[in-house]
């Protein structure tokens, strides 16, 4: 109730600092209970919300401040000296780099949302004080399910990050999928632990609150100290985490899980066949879900409840409720069982498109030829049909990687390179 009545107390706050419908509203932070504050109260308001992590490089906050041109910038004290200083060098909606006529797409010709003036910067631990009583949830008449929910930052090959846009609908399929898969209970405890500029931080952060369980966050950095999140399991009897498997190949190493601990989830990289074995050898009490999804659709897409697999292999699994997984070649017809083709995603889970790249969302997010009025995502990476009816990923068919769970496209690093005084070209590889 107390969250409920602050996260209302700044939804009225930023309706009368005139954010409207879909405005973007920043949020930089470290992990706090102001950030789950800050989060509930711009899709209250009715706004999307656009995380940018503290620990990014000035160059990566500024580029996105300036692209996605939000109308508040929600932070905390300690962060507003070098946010204030960010903020006084570049106007909102105009190029933030030096390589910044370089992006992935030009200018959207029918959208203008250049703004001279900076956004609002609020300090949500010194303003909230000042609020006036809560005055329960905003009545949004116009507020639809269609509408956005946030815009996180992915990777770009030409140099700057571009944002991915998601609904509230595909993000409330993801997360009422979920409940249906895991049966949280009052007495679950999440750990929240994924930097919320990725996307896995969207079901770490909603489902222990819409099921009544218990959402604990873990420290500013946390996530990367195996012995911190031992402790922190141990002490608060975590019941359900995320990992990427490179981290978890690490926990393991340095770490074990307690008695509480009933079901882990991994997702951002592929999960290697033996981690998957040594996990299920050493816990074999505990549920290991091996799920798959890109930014570009609302988290998740296809789940697997890890066991020993015939082929000797980790599938991504089966689609989950309302998604559509197609495997086509390059004429987009659909593959054998067993032959390699692009993943593609249709339903109610695809995004919006890509933040003012208007050319590369018609690129990637394309009519659905085998279904009329529907769309698909082309992924970009390879999978292949199994017997059994799930899907084996394959990898890339393009340059981009996964390190540490990570997206990174090689060419936005070539293009960092090729900035540095005295280099003609670049080529990076893994």
């Amino acid at each position: 109730a107390e969250l409920n009545a602050r996260a209302n107390q700044w939804a009225h706050h930023l309706l009368a600092q005139g954010v409207q419908l879909e405005d973007r509203v920043a949020i930089c932070m470290e992990r706090s209970c102001e950030m789950v504050v800050a989060l509930l109260a711009v899709l209250k308001a009715g706004a999307a919300y656009v995380p940018i992590d503290p620990a990014y490089p000035a160059s990566r906050q500024q580029y996105m401040l300036s692209d996605c041109a939000p109308k508040v910038l929600l932070t905390q004290s300690a962060l507003a000296p070098a946010l204030t200083a960010l903020l006084a060098t570049t106007a909102p909606g105009e190029p933030a780099s030096l390589h910044a006529a370089e992006t992935e797409e030009p200018a959207p010709q029918h959208t203008v949302v250049a703004r001279q003036t900076a956004p609002l910067l609020l300090c949500m631990d010194v303003a909230a004080t000042d609020l006036p009583p809560d005055a329960g949830n905003p009545a949004l008449p116009h507020w639809r399910a269609h509408h956005l929910a946030y815009i996180i930052y992915t990777s770009g090959s030409t140099g700057q990050p571009k944002g991915a846009m998601n609904q509230h609908d595909g993000v409330v399929n993801r997360l009422l999928w979920a409940q249906d898969e895991y049966r949280l209970q009052q007495d679950d405890v999440v750990l929240q632990k994924t930097p919320f500029s990725f996307d896995v931080s969207v079901w770490e952060f909603f489902l222990p609150l819409i099921t009544g369980a218990q959402l604990l966050l873990a420290r500013p950095g946390g996530q990367q100290d195996p012995q911190y999140l031992q402790e922190v399991i141990d002490a608060t009897g975590v019941s359900t985490l995320h990992f990427v498997p490179s981290m978890l190949e690490v926990f393991l190493q340095e770490a074990h899980f307690g008695a509480s601990v009933r079901q882990v989830l991994c997702s951002g990289e592929a999960l290697p066949h033996a981690l998957m074995q040594r996990f299920l050898q050493r816990y074999p009490h505990i549920a290991l879900h091996n799920l798959y999804g890109p930014t570009e659709a609302a988290v998740d897409v296809t789940a697997w409840h890890c066991r020993e697999h015939a082929q000797g292999i980790v599938p991504i699994g089966k689609p989950i409720a309302n998604l559509q997984i197609l495997i086509l070649d390059g004429f987009l017809q659909p593959v054998a069982p067993g032959v390699s083709g692009e993943i593609h995603i249709g339903g109610i889970g695809v995004g919006r498109g890509y933040w003012q790249r208007p050319e590369l969302s018609a690129e990637r997010f394309i009519a659905n030829p085998h279904w009329a009025g529907e769309r698909l995502y082309k992924t970009g990476d390879l999978g292949r049909w199994l017997p059994d009816g799930t899907v084996e990923y394959l990898g890339r068919n393009d340059f981009q990687v996964k390190i540490h769970g990570l997206r990174i496209e090689l060419g936005e690093i070539e293009n960092a390179l090729r900035a540095c005084p005295g280099v003609r070209d670049a080529v990076v590889v893994v």
